[in-house]
């Protein structure tokens, strides 16, 4: 029996679109984590998940510890949930609503920490608070992107701390200002743990590679200085840092106690080039047939769903099952049609169904409200993503 047919025999009585998530796939991948972190826990980034139940799920798993969080919000809704009481939201907030109900709720103070990168942070939560609030956990940001020379910038823009003495120098204020107290760092390689090295040609692939070799030496070099200059100023309870893409070598880092990955879980389409691992297609969307425009030609509905970053053919979503399938240069996947053409168009009949995959792990769960978890050729369960718990942190 090939895997469409499982699919569609699981979802029969379903109708189109619809998304699953292969719970066999997803439990292979995260033990796929885990072997990689090599004993180092780690913490399940929400944003590439999406859905509460898969959540859970990982968190009952050896090895996984603990959720990063991409809102203020997003976090606190997860404590009052009972998700976990173990929260660092990854990016800094200026939602001051959400800061009121973090300062005014002492389960959700001692379960979450915020991010922070300069004392403009500080200011905000005191603006949105007053003076004389209650204790914030906060988690300084050291900046991991790579700057061989002046100038030249790999990697994502994120924090201005970049040199152990501006990280040791924010440490100072942050113990000295009321109001806060310092209980992480974190530091994420992005360049490293979000680029694949085994996409493109030759030289591209042998470029990508030498990068990484080089900024994973430069970063656990400063991350170390980094983080022993903050102890010095006060103790910390974790760090932080890596992702799916660089659990190997932020884990034979040291100083770092614990590693963010989500979208291993997920196994989406840009995480298909990368040589040192290969997750398995856990979640998957179906279109339905709805025109044969021609012989070689079958229109699926729907199935615009382009990932966010840069645009071009990476962010688009994979036709997967059956096999043989691909978009057409000139429309490629469209808000309310999608043809496909190859081979297998040609046995595709009105109403059949078009499994594909999504180019990011977590961004799926914003087109459907419920994920159908699939267990061999049966649904298991059906669960409410974010968006199915009519929740939405932008």
């Amino acid at each position: 029996m090939t895997s469409a047919t499982v699919y569609d025999l699981a979802t029969k009585d379903l109708d189109p679109p619809l998304a699953v998530v292969d719970l066999a796939a997803f439990d292979a991948n995260a033990a796929d984590l885990r072997r990689r972190a090599k004993g180092k826990p780690i913490r399940v980034v929400s944003k590439s998940v999406r859905c509460r139940a898969l959540l859970e799920r990982a968190l009952t798993m050896p090895g996984f510890e603990g959720l990063m969080c991409y809102s203020l919000a997003e976090a606190i809704w997860h404590v009052e949930q009972g998700t976990t009481d173990d929260i660092v939201v990854a990016y800094p907030t200026a939602d001051h609503e959400a800061l009121r109900r973090l300062a005014a709720s002492e389960r959700a103070r001692a379960a979450i920490a915020i991010m922070v990168d300069s004392p403009a942070h500080l200011d905000l939560v005191d603006a949105a608070l007053g003076h004389g609030h209650e204790e914030i956990r906060v988690c300084l940001e050291l900046d991991a992107s790579w700057r061989p020379l002046p100038g030249i910038h790999v990697g994502t823009r994120r924090s201005p701390v970049f040199t152990p003495k501006q990280a040791a120098a924010f440490a100072r204020q942050i113990v000295d200002r009321p109001g806060f107290r310092l209980v992480g760092v974190m530091a994420y390689e992005g360049q490293i743990a979000g680029l694949g090295d085994a996409a493109g040609h030759r030289v591209k692939r042998a470029l990508v590679g030498w990068m990484q070799r080089r900024s994973a030496a430069e970063l656990a070099r400063r991350r170390g200085e980094a983080v022993r200059a903050v102890q010095e100023v006060t103790p910390l309870e974790f760090v932080n840092g890596g992702g799916t893409g660089s659990l190997e070598s932020t884990g034979a880092d040291a100083v770092v106690t614990e590693i963010a990955a989500g979208s291993g879980l997920i196994g989406p389409t840009l995480f298909d080039g990368y040589t040192r691992f290969h997750p398995r297609p856990a979640a998957l969307f179906a279109l339905p047939v709805v025109r044969r425009p021609t012989r070689n030609i079958a229109t699926l509905f729907s199935g615009g769903y382009i990932a966010s970053g840069p645009t071009g053919p990476s962010r688009q979503p994979a036709p997967y099952l059956p096999r043989g399938l691909k978009f057409l240069g000139f429309e490629g996947a469209g808000e309310v049609q999608t043809p496909v053409t190859g081979r297998a168009a040609r046995n595709l009949k009105l109403g059949d169904r078009v499994w594909l995959r999504h180019a990011k792990a977590g961004e799926l769960a914003e087109r459907f409200t419920h994920y159908h978890l699939v267990l061999g050729d049966r649904v298991e369960r059906t669960v409410p993503t974010y968006r199915g718990e009519h929740q939405n942190f932008g």
